[in-house]
């Protein structure tokens, strides 16, 4: 990197910590300590109070769990100063941002309020759970080629009750809102292209967002139908006009009329991938589940459809088509291209969602309250960001099994190993800890005489049994 590229990396790290610092409105030097403990730490997070051993950390292990307690966090702050840190685009300029839902799944935790059934895969097929636990769903925004970093912008915990699309709608719409606010989004630009995978309600979304900037593309059941427009009618032709137009299974080919356009593209992990396309593309909607309360009359949502095969996929020799939906109902060749190879892209958030609780350990404090589950989850968000602007600024630390790569080019994982010396070169605002003494605690022999509450494991409301069959 040149000396200005560093010098202004340098300045977006520091501008960074220092909002932090700002959006910490109480305990806030135990917070903050606490974040740089995370980012400095030798090996994976194992416990909470293991970190309070880093030499970052300069205050005894119960400001830890204070801080957790008592601390405070300007939420919506923070939100603004992570938006306004510089952002991955392609190579048109254009944010891709990806949605998707991990669990912090809390199975034991009988005194933890508003968890709910979160979806769980078992290692075997089929073996799909439900398991206690907090689900956030998480809005991150990606970079081109391959990669194992994202831009984490958002978080939110889904609580009891509530209807995962709309919660889904409202954190994307305020994403949109802080993204234009700070410049990132300008009026001209293109829309923002955002990625779902199976499970989300694209029509229903499709509908909530459909004032926003936004094109969404997300992957489809291949078992759904869905249809073209009407046909116009023919002059002098009797009888009742029809209200929807022909069928377009997924699952029967001699449904498939003549593609819109087809493209061949070469990749050098799935051989050659070849793509169609047909435009102007709706679900079938009906009454029921999220739509059983509409007013007036179902609206019609068009849209395009991309048809991706690969050669081979890693493990399967005879990989099935993967079928997207994308809100837009005219694509151009160079739109829908962009439009699947972003849906590949989507699964570069696990990687993220595996560092963030493999090495930074996001699900292993035993919090009880959710709020100290939403603090804690903030600082994993904040304590990543400070990775990803200083990918160009450490030094890498490497074991003598690892090949040298660029410094662009680094894990996370291994930017992680050379922060502890990146961090005494940038702004520290954390003030020196004063001396105190330990409070006296529960006397020996004296029992605890208040019993936490209980609560019962709540489930969020299901929006999935959408009126598309659920076509998406």
């Amino acid at each position: 990197m040149a000396d200005g590229g560093r010098v202004g990396a340098f300045g977006d790290l520091a501008a960074f910590r220092q909002g932090f610092y700002d959006s910490l409105t109480a305990r806030a030097d135990a917070l903050f300590e606490l974040g740089d403990a995370l980012l400095c730490a030798e090996g994976p997070v194992a416990s909470l109070p293991g970190l309070s051993l880093a030499g970052e950390h300069r205050r005894g292990h119960g400001s830890l769990y204070d801080g957790l307690r008592s601390g405070r966090i300007d939420v919506a702050a923070l939100r603004r100063s992570v938006t306004a840190a510089p952002l991955p685009r392609d190579s048109r300029g254009r944010i891709r941002l990806a949605v998707d839902v991990s669990p912090w799944l809390r199975p034991d935790a009988e005194t933890s309020a508003e968890r709910a059934f979160c979806h769980v895969h078992g290692r075997c097929k089929g073996s799909s759970q439900f398991i206690p636990g907090w689900p956030y769903s998480f809005v991150a925004a990606l970079e081109t080629g391959r990669t194992s970093w994202t831009a984490l912008l958002d978080a939110v915990r889904i609580g009891r009750g509530q209807d995962p699309t709309e919660v889904t709608a409202a954190q994307v719409r305020e994403v949109i809102a802080r993204l234009r606010a700070a410049g990132q989004h300008r009026t001209g630009d293109e829309n923002v292209l955002i990625v779902f995978d199976a499970g989300y309600d694209l029509a229903r979304l499709a509908y909530l967002l459909a004032d926003c900037p936004v094109d969404l593309v997300g992957r489809v059941r291949s078992d759904r139908v869905f249809r073209f427009p009407v046909p116009p009618r023919r002059a002098g032709t009797n009888g009742r006009p029809p209200v929807r137009g022909p069928q377009f299974a997924f699952d029967n080919p001699d449904t498939h009329p003549v593609p819109d356009s087809e493209r061949l593209t070469a990749t050098t992990r799935y051989g050659t991938a070849r793509a169609r396309y047909w435009h102007r593309l709706s679900p079938r909607l009906q009454r029921r589940g999220a739509w059983a309360d509409h007013d007036g009359t179902l609206p019609e949502l068009f849209g395009s459809v991309i048809e991706l095969r690969v050669e081979h996929l890693p493990g399967d020799r005879d990989p099935k088509p993967v079928w997207l939906w994308c809100s837009r109902s005219e694509l151009t060749a160079v739109d829908a291209d962009r439009a699947w190879q972003s849906f590949l892209r989507r699964f570069d958030l696990e990687h993220t969602f595996r560092f963030c609780k493999q090495t930074l350990g996001w699900t292993r404090p035993r919090v009880r309250t959710p709020e100290q589950g939403d603090r804690w989850t903030w600082l994993i968000i904040t304590a990543y960001t400070q990775l990803r602007l200083a990918r160009g600024l450490v030094t890498d630390l490497r074991l003598p099994w690892e090949k040298p790569v660029a410094l662009q080019r680094l894990t996370p994982a291994r930017v992680r190993r050379g922060f502890r010396h990146l961090r005494p070169k940038t702004l520290i605002p954390a003030s020196a800890p004063k001396p105190s003494r330990p409070g006296t605690g529960r006397p020996p022999g004296v029992k605890n005489q208040h019993r936490a509450i209980r609560h019962d494991v709540g489930k969020p409301a299901d929006s999935t049994q959408s009126a598309t069959k659920p076509d998406l």
